[in-house]
């Protein structure tokens, strides 16, 4: 029964999260940019690991026979073709930049150097940019260095479930426990985004072994997980909004308390997540996220072209960082709000026509029966 469940709460975490990270990228003084909500959000990106890992473990880890060609090809499908799109995009538009140069634009960097070097494209196509010392999981479309994590921490999870079903949960721990104490050494033999990744995403997986012994939520009474759930939220906000030593490892248990806690579904923070618009930015998230930096470029690349046609600087570096100021604050939270809702304007485009369609293709290519050679076919001569 409970492999049939849909943790609708969860997916409109994902949908939040994806926006907060979305602006957190965004700069505009005087605005709601500056909460100190969003600009600590760049820890949500570990919630979408522990979540992964929850609903990976829910969709698969109780699967008598599990099928590896299959999870590879739909995983494959989910994540690359929006991927690939944008990093498209992201080439177009450094092509783009190179051109305004010549006319007298100038940036913060020369088109096609640093992170957007050629050199950087192979990796990001592979999505290996975040797996090596050598090259710049910031490169490109820099969202994408967590697509680059998961996409392989999914296929290390599918391993382990074709070859160890039996002690799965004893090597999720493992991968766990081993991962954190790299993290607090300060190792720097494996790149801090595969530890981060994997501890976050493990932690996910157990958590889902966590939910499956815990009493059914219809045995639960309604005040007490609505309690549970404002004082984790609460907690979450405290987390999320203060700077302290440490924070990355408290991160990987905090997060999967707030998901197992969630995927009741029962409590009444959770009904009002189960909303049409939250729901909403859930469907969309994976393409909010994927596509918010480059909207963001878009935006900001405009702003500069209307200072050199205005005389004004509307784009102020502030701390090494490119911001948008109109000189009023009331503009600049409309500003903010346009930005917030052309990335969510472009997203439904994308999730109608690269997610879905990806998918689509990856389902065909994994319900079609895999090819066997002649000479092992029953009938062979």
């Amino acid at each position: 029964m409970r492999a049939e469940k849909r943790f609708y709460s969860l997916d409109s975490f994902r949908g939040l999260m994806a926006v907060s990270v979305m602006i957190y990228h965004l700069r505009v003084n005087d605005s709601f940019t500056e909460w100190s909500l969003f600009r600590h959000a760049e820890v949500f990106v570990s919630f979408f690991f522990v979540l992964s890992g929850f609903v990976l473990a829910h969709a698969y880890a109780n699967s008598v026979q599990f099928n590896f060609r299959r999870f590879f090809i739909t995983r494959t499908f989910r994540l690359l073709p929006l991927h690939l799109f944008m990093l498209g995009v992201f080439i177009l538009l450094e092509c783009g930049r190179y051109m305004a140069v010549q006319q007298g634009m100038e940036f913060n960097n020369t088109p096609f150097s640093g992170k957007f070097d050629p050199a950087e494209i192979l990796p990001n196509a592979l999505l290996l940019q975040s797996w090596t010392h050598w090259t710049n999981p910031l490169s490109y479309n820099y969202p994408s260095w967590s697509i680059s994590i998961e996409y392989y921490t999914y296929m290390i999870f599918a391993m382990i479930l074709s070859i160890a079903f039996g002690i799965r949960t004893w090597v999720w721990a493992t991968i766990v426990v081993v991962a954190l104490a790299l993290i607090y050494a300060d190792h720097n033999f494996f790149t801090i985004e595969s530890l981060r990744g994997l501890a976050y995403f493990f932690t996910g997986s157990l958590a889902y072994t966590v939910y499956l012994k815990l009493p059914h939520p219809g045995r639960a009474k309604v005040w007490l997980l609505t309690v549970l759930e404002v004082v984790v939220v609460a907690v979450v906000l405290l987390f999320v909004t203060n700077d302290f030593e440490g924070k990355a490892l408290v991160a990987s248990p905090l997060f999967g308390v707030v998901v197992v806690i969630f995927a009741f579904d029962g409590g009444a923070v959770s009904r009002v997540l189960a909303g049409r618009a939250f729901a909403f930015l859930g469907k969309l998230s994976y393409s909010i996220y994927l596509t918010h930096a480059a909207i963001l470029f878009c935006i900001v690349s405009v702003f500069m072209v209307a200072n050199k046609v205005l005389g004004v600087n509307m784009t102020p570096m502030i701390d090494g960082t490119r911001h948008l100021d109109t000189g009023d604050v009331l503009f600049n939270n409309l500003i903010a709000l346009l930005a917030v809702g052309s990335v969510v304007l472009v997203s439904m485009f994308t999730y109608r026509y690269v997610e879905m369609t990806g998918q689509a293709l990856g389902r065909a290519l994994a319900n079609k029966p895999a090819q066997t050679s002649p000479l092992l076919r029953p009938d062979a001569d």
